[in-house]
């Protein structure tokens, strides 16, 4: 592939392969900061999905939000678990704390309703598992929320790697780092291992990691982690992590993440042939900045920004409305679920651990 094409039309969606009408009706499960600073804008701003069902602990507290977005529906889990006003949603998105994801999801999937479901799937590969069979036998489209393999720069890198423009990759580095009390409580869920299912890993860590399997298109053979916390808030979960990941290839890659450290997330993959350098991928909101060295040809892309929630709400429409497989399906989500316990037990143990 020569880079010029690979830069023209960058933000090309290339999964949108029909013009499609009509919108997919959403309920949002868990009506919390993310939900209603970023999921919620993105679904007003993209195409494919509305939303018409608000389920949250304190319907009261939420009747401004459904006012803004004109929400004509607002009720509780228990009435959501009861199955009230299954007729005025298509789908779900499941954005409540990890460990109840399987409650939520399965639960839609009984209800005959397709899911987006935040990352991690859940909280161990057991309950993804319980996931991922239940919208299998219920015949409904499921998509763990990995918004990076929707937008634009992570795509075309992808296209670039199988087109060989740098050679065989040898390494890949990956971080991403985010201080998480200058935004969050210290009671926040996310401090809580029983509900969150881990610290930064689970949470940041994630992001490279499922972003590494998607570039290569392979998976992990084997893994070796470290995690640190000082204590404090931080009890009981890993503030850093930093893990090394062996691929089937041959390729590996260095991934590190970071709930005490300053904002920040690079993503960069080196080759036999040249390397292509990425700036701030994990964040949300893409600069579309992107470096590509191949052979002795250099060139810099800068493009608009890209709200990748946007694009992630979209391609979930887009799948639903055209019967089309999502890739980050619930297989997707529980394979890293399978590599988190592996990275987990190695930090542990302070041993390589094989992955199937």
């Amino acid at each position: 592939m020569a880079l010029e094409e690979a830069f023209s039309n960058f933000t090309r969606r290339d999964w949108e392969r029909e013009s499609i009408a009509g919108t997919v009706r959403l309920a949002i499960i868990g009506v919390g900061g993310f939900a209603c600073q970023r999921a919620l804008p993105a679904i007003h701003n993209g195409n494919y999905c509305e939303p018409t069902v608000l389920v949250t602990s304190s319907p009261d507290r939420a009747t401004d939000v459904a006012e803004e977005y004109d929400v004509p529906h607002v009720i509780d889990y228990d009435a959501f678990l009861a199955g009230t006003h299954t007729d005025a949603y298509d789908s779900v998105y499941v954005a409540t704390p990890n460990a109840f994801h399987s409650q939520y999801a399965t639960a839609a999937a009984d209800f005959g309703k397709h899911v987006i479901c935040e990352k991690p799937l859940e909280t161990t590969a057991e309950r993804a598992r319980e996931v991922v069979d239940a919208c299998t036998t219920a015949g409904v489209t499921l998509m763990t929320a990995y918004r990076l393999q929707t937008e634009p720069t992570v795509r075309r890198t992808r296209e670039l790697v199988r087109e060989g423009a740098i050679g065989d990759v040898v390494q890949v580095h990956g971080s991403f780092s985010h201080p998480l009390l200058e935004t969050a409580s210290p009671d926040t869920w996310r401090l809580d291992p029983d509900l969150a299912g881990g610290g930064a890993l689970v949470d940041l860590g994630v992001y490279p990691l499922n972003t590494i399997r998607f570039l290569l298109d392979c998976e992990p053979t084997g893994v070796y982690a470290t995690t640190t916390s000082s204590g404090g808030p931080f009890t009981g979960i890993d503030e850093h992590v930093a893990l090394q990941l062996e691929y089937e290839t041959g390729a590996t890659a260095s991934c590190t993440a970071s709930f005490d450290a300053h904002a920040r997330s690079a993503l960069e993959l080196v080759g036999t042939q040249g390397m292509i350098d990425i700036e701030s991928p994990f964040g949300g909101v893409v600069p579309q900045e992107i470096v590509v060295e191949s052979g002795d040809v250099r060139m810099e892309y800068t493009g608009p920004t890209i709200d990748e929630v946007c694009e992630e709400f979209d391609y979930f429409g887009y799948c639903v409305l055209t019967g089309t497989d999502p890739e980050p399906d619930g297989e997707d989500g529980l394979a890293d679920l399978h590599a988190i316990e592996a990275a987990y037990e190695s930090a542990e143990t302070r041993c390589r651990v094989a992955l199937d």
